[in-house]
């Protein structure tokens, strides 16, 4: 993968690239960087050109203008994808980049094929939002701390400690303003989008883990039945960094999200 920049309205956006055909578009979560999706950019990158966006105050990005929401961040992605001149791509998201990806396929469905969400948040309760928005207020106050996500993230295994390690390290690199913009974006995110869900015709993935308390498999599930052509994997065992904790299961699920046909019908995905 080859670290490179685009040249957007507010500035610059770092990106990797590897291989070629079909356009995949990757987009992370808060605190992290296009590296993250390493075992998938592997993976899909055999058949696909995939590209990961590193988010705004991310790994060497450009921060947004002072107050940034979720919509904001998604015109971001929106005009990144016509810079790159890859449009109509599939876009794949994880946490806030799952609220990126879904805000773009409501938003600019002519930009998008197909849409995937990993370990999306879906109409928070009233104390899981009080809670994230607590946790943001102490982010911006520089009160945060590495090891109240970490714990939620990994179980006690010896591979998980080991992709717990990998995270922490990228967590530890991140900006202080990039982090606290993009989680008071995150944190208020999920009252932009939640009851547009069914505005999504194209195909549409929502994957979790059964051990994310945050993104739950009910989660999942809801936004695949609003959808218009969607399906919900929830993989069993995994929480929220699945993607990296479980990425071959992770990975053969969004191989077969690209080969969902346009128009199928909604289908129901076993639990894994």
């Amino acid at each position: 993968m080859t670290l490179q920049t685009l040249q957007l309205s507010n500035g610059v956006t770092r990106y990797v690239q590897a291989g070629a055909g079909a356009p995949v578009l990757l987009l992370h979560g808060v605190g992290l960087q296009a590296e993250a999706w390493g075992p998938q950019i592997a993976a899909l990158s055999a058949d696909h050109r995939v590209i990961a966006l590193n988010m705004p105050g991310h790994g060497g990005s450009d921060l947004l203008a002072a107050g940034a929401d979720l919509p904001a961040y998604v015109a971001w992605a929106a005009e990144a994808i016509r810079a790159l001149g890859i449009a109509p791509v599939a876009v794949a998201g994880h946490s806030m980049g799952a609220f990126i990806a879904a805000g773009l396929a409501i938003e600019h469905p002519d930009l998008i094929a197909r849409v995937a969400v990993l370990n999306g948040v879906h109409r928070r309760t009233d104390a899981a939002r009080a809670a994230v928005q607590a946790r943001a207020l102490e982010i911006a106050q520089g009160k945060g701390d590495l090891e109240t996500p970490l714990r939620r993230w990994f179980g006690d295994s010896a591979a998980e400690q080991l992709c717990r390690a990998q995270v922490a390290n990228w967590l530890s690199q991140v900006s202080t303003a990039g982090y606290a913009a993009a989680y008071s974006a995150f944190a208020g995110g999920d009252a932009f989008y939640a009851d547009r869900w069914h505005e999504i015709r194209c195909p549409a993935l929502a994957l979790t883990g059964d051990g994310d308390a945050n993104s739950t498999g009910e989660m999942a599930q809801a936004m695949a039945a609003a959808a218009q052509n969607g399906r919900a994997v929830v993989i069993s065992g995994h929480r929220h960094m699945v993607n990296l904790t479980a990425p071959e299961t992770v990975s053969a699920a969004l191989r077969d999200w690209l080969a969902m046909p346009a128009a199928a019908p909604k289908m129901e995905r076993p639990v894994a």
